[in-house]
């Protein structure tokens, strides 16, 4: 509907993707993107960002939507009160960052959480036996602890993801891996402090952001700007949203640590 109408009217405009809260999937983010870069219309892009990160694969195909994007029309990323951890990660991918002097960015890094519940299992009488195929297949089962071997095998596999996350970061900020890694292990900045040690580009609110796309894209200063209506969610959805929106920004701003589920590695 959006895409014929703007069609219709021919009129020259940027496109705006909001992504809010823990990111527990890139669906509606990927499609909106994707959607944007094909509509001749749609001059530019500005992806708002408001989220604490979340899963590791959400993040990574976001990134990899505005990156294809990114080939084709200016894209920009505007950062709201958090853009931490897989939120900043994908914001790597696009020409230019924008962040308020407030804003809670960076925690570069991998966090993977494994709950063990077998002391309060035993104490109310319930066991567990498992059939497995191979030695790793229940690694990470909240029903025991894991043997030595096991943590060196799911460390392997966080420091694998850890690698991606800094990989991206280079290529995007033009800041050698090694120095990455000098402002990575979970550290959060403000974002005057990301300005300063190069994680963002620019000082400066959505409007300012949207106002600076719209150059690069050859567009007025004060460009019209589109978006797609979404669904309207459940209460009881929108509810659990914010309440792990909620916890795991605070938990961001305490030890950069994500953790809403019983085992998930999270970035």
């Amino acid at each position: 509907m959006l895409e014929r109408l703007l069609i219709r009217l021919r009129k020259k405009v940027v496109g705006l993707v909001e992504i809010k809260g823990v990111l527990l999937t890139s669906r509606p983010y990927v499609d909106e993107i994707e959607r944007f870069r094909k509509i001749p219309n749609v001059k530019a892009i500005v992806v708002r960002v408001d989220s604490p990160g979340g899963g590791v694969v959400p993040a990574q195909e976001i990134y990899e939507a505005v990156l294809k994007a990114k080939q084709d029309k200016p894209v920009v990323v505007s950062m709201g009160s958090v853009s931490a951890s897989g939120g900043y990660y994908l914001a790597c991918a696009a020409h230019k960052i924008f962040a308020s002097p407030g804003t809670i960015t960076g925690s570069i890094g991998v966090a993977m959480h494994v709950r063990n519940i077998e002391q309060l299992f035993s104490k109310i009488g319930i066991g567990n036996s498992v059939i497995k195929s191979g030695e790793f297949k229940d690694v990470g089962s909240p029903f025991r602890k894991m043997t030595p071997k096991e943590e060196r095998f799911l460390q392997g596999v966080a420091d694998d993801i850890y690698d991606q996350f800094l990989e991206a970061v280079s290529k995007g900020r033009g800041i050698p891996v090694e120095r990455v890694k000098t402002l990575a292990e979970g550290r959060i900045y403000t974002g005057r402090k990301a300005k300063e040690l190069g994680l963002i580009d620019e000082i400066g609110n959505l409007q300012e952001a949207i106002r600076q796309t719209a150059r690069m894209a050859g567009l007025p200063e004060e460009p019209f700007v589109v978006s797609f209506k979404r669904r309207k969610r459940l209460f009881s959805e929108y509810f659990l949203n914010q309440t792990v929106s909620c916890i795991v920004t605070d938990l961001v701003a305490r030890w950069s640590s994500l953790g809403p589920v019983s085992f998930m590695v999270e970035m």
